[in-house]
């Protein structure tokens, strides 16, 4: 009884802080919308979380070490984040830009700043303030994610579940966390109930997906900076290189996206597999 309590304790713990944020996200997006505005992100929520993280962090008597966010060894493994999210999407590309070639559409890959929209991307901005916002914006979210769902989400249910399960309640709670935009453009008139539940649906599963990849990074690394890394390439690659065809823009982004994330899943899945193994 004790012990099931004490589990229930850990998961009450965990809700709290995510509605906590999640409501900040609702507020936002509904309200603020500051990704609608010249800012084209919607950072508010994010710095928000990045309070409440550390906020949390020190209620619990924890350190940012204790969540994966030692100093020891950051650069190096940023930089391994940074190579290998860049690699998975140089074959993602590689493979869009010879599929419109094979098609004869392919004119050029251009490179500018757009906003992400689940399936396109909006906007068309090369001046340099725009390059610097969506820089700082994709740091200050990957901090605020990674921190939030990979270290402290994490650690506090490592205190009474196993690591996979753990990273699976994490996952799934990182997953929910991307329909919010879906469920807008419905209000807003962008979208149909069925485009709703169906942008919903994939947003939940290859969210979840790759927040479980990120945490086998944690996992293997022992720290936060890879999957950091690894996720700043995911969110600002897709916003600033895009794939210029006769018929379009980005035309074949999903596609891109889609590869890139599979590539990168069954990488580290497999040296997760083979650690595991070796360990053993």
């Amino acid at each position: 009884m004790e012990k099931k309590q004490k589990k229930q304790n850990v998961l009450t713990a965990v809700l709290a802080i995510y509605f906590i944020c999640y409501g900040f996200r609702v507020f936002e997006y509904f309200i603020l919308r500051t990704d609608k505005t010249w800012v084209g992100e919607a950072v508010v929520h994010k710095l928000t979380g990045i309070v409440i993280l550390f906020a949390a962090v020190g209620f619990l008597r924890e350190t940012l070490a204790d969540i994966g966010l030692a100093r020891k060894g950051r650069l190096r493994n940023i930089g391994k984040g940074l190579f290998f999210g860049i690699g998975v999407f140089i074959i993602a590309y590689a493979v869009e830009i010879m599929m419109a070639i094979a098609g004869g559409t392919f004119v050029s890959l251009q490179v500018y700043v757009s906003t992400y929209a689940v399936d396109q991307n909006l906007g068309h901005r090369t001046e340099w303030l725009f390059f610097i916002i969506c820089i700082v914006g994709n740091m200050v979210n990957v901090f605020m994610e990674e921190g939030i769902f990979r270290g402290l989400f994490q650690k506090i249910l490592e205190k009474k579940y196993s690591f996979m399960c753990s990273a699976l309640i994490a996952s799934i709670l990182f997953g929910l966390w991307h329909i919010v935009g879906p469920i807008r453009n419905y209000f807003d008139g962008v979208s149909g109930v069925e485009g709703m539940i169906a942008n919903a649906i994939m947003l939940t599963v290859t969210s979840a997906l790759v927040g479980f990849k990120f945490a086998l990074l944690t996992k293997m690394t022992g720290s936060l900076y890879m999957a950091m890394g690894d996720h700043f390439v995911n969110n600002t690659i897709v916003n600033i290189l895009h794939v210029v065809s006769e018929t379009g823009i980005d035309e074949m982004m999903f596609v891109r996206i889609t590869i890139a994330q599979s590539v990168s899943f069954l990488l580290v899945l497999i040296c997760y597999i083979r650690r595991e193994h070796k360990r053993r």
